[in-house]
């Protein structure tokens, strides 16, 4: 999990550099054709693409529409609000994961993980402090993409009774490619030669940071896994001040230790019951 957080704050730098000239439609589209070729490799490990049927296909296409839709909205949140706002109120996607997944994977919500949820809770409110300005579409568009990223995670924890991580991705950049094309198509222009580097890049961390979660999942419960990734929002902040310059307050650095402070809890609690993940 602690890669799939990497590969994922570098996609949220080289999708800020991409929309600075190419559309949303466009670097999605262009993400899953690249990235699709670049999981060959490990489609081949496991048998070729025969080896990829599904037979619980509906459930990808349902796991991947709504993916394309919090993506799509996540990606223009990007452009519209500070990165490390962006990544906080994305984080209310844990608190809806946790509700679905003891719904509707009987996952229980245990004290380390309610811990996890409410600490991380407070402290992206600290962040973002609704109220304290008008509020931004930007900041509704992302909390829109929270909600559906959750329906992705837990559909993401039903896959993974079944089908390989590789089989899950390798789904996602097929279905997702399908459903993008047309309208990427309507708004195609040719990159720049400057651009094509980081085009590649968020190719690579948006697949493999999707491999590195479905592998997470596959090995603990959604309620351990996912308030792991409040990491992000700290970490968020921190790049958003050392390459754009976005001020880093007190109340961020509170809010961001209140987060910590909830994963650490949760993790040790995890440990204690012999729970803890074991997935990079």
């Amino acid at each position: 999990m602690m890669a799939g957080i990497a590969l994922l704050l570098l996609m949220a730098v080289s999708g800020r550099a991409i929309t600075t000239e190419l559309s949303v439609f466009q670097v999605m589209e262009m993400r899953s054709v690249i990235a699709f070729f670049m999981l060959l490799p490990l489609v081949h490990r496991e048998g070729g693409i025969r080896q990829m049927r599904s037979g619980i296909l509906l459930t990808h296409i349902g796991r991947n529409t709504a993916h394309y839709v919090g993506q799509f909205a996540w990606l223009i949140g990007l452009t519209m609000i500070p990165m490390a706002q962006v990544i906080a109120i994305e984080f209310t996607a844990p608190i809806w994961t946790a509700i679905m997944a003891a719904l509707f994977l009987g996952e229980r919500l245990t004290a380390g993980k309610m811990a996890a949820i409410l600490f991380g809770l407070v402290g992206v409110t600290l962040i973002v402090r609704p109220g304290a300005a008008p509020l931004n579409p930007g900041h509704l568009i992302v909390l829109g993409a929270a909600f559906v990223f959750a329906i992705s995670f837990i559909t993401t924890k039903m896959l993974t009774r079944s089908d390989s991580a590789t089989k899950i991705i390798f789904w996602m950049l097929i279905i997702q490619s399908v459903i993008g094309l047309i309208p990427a198509l309507n708004v195609w222009v040719w990159p720049s030669l400057a651009i094509w580097p980081w085009i590649f890049v968020i190719a690579f961390a948006g697949t493999f940071a999707h491999f590195c979660m479905a592998q997470a999942l596959s090995y603990a419960d959604a309620t351990v896994v996912m308030p792991m990734d409040y990491l992000r929002v700290p970490l968020s902040a921190l790049l958003g001040f050392l390459l754009y310059s976005e001020a880093i307050d007190g109340v961020t650095a509170v809010g961001a230790a209140l987060i910590l402070a909830g994963n650490l809890f949760n993790l040790r609690k995890s440990n204690a019951a012999g729970k803890a993940p074991t997935a990079n």
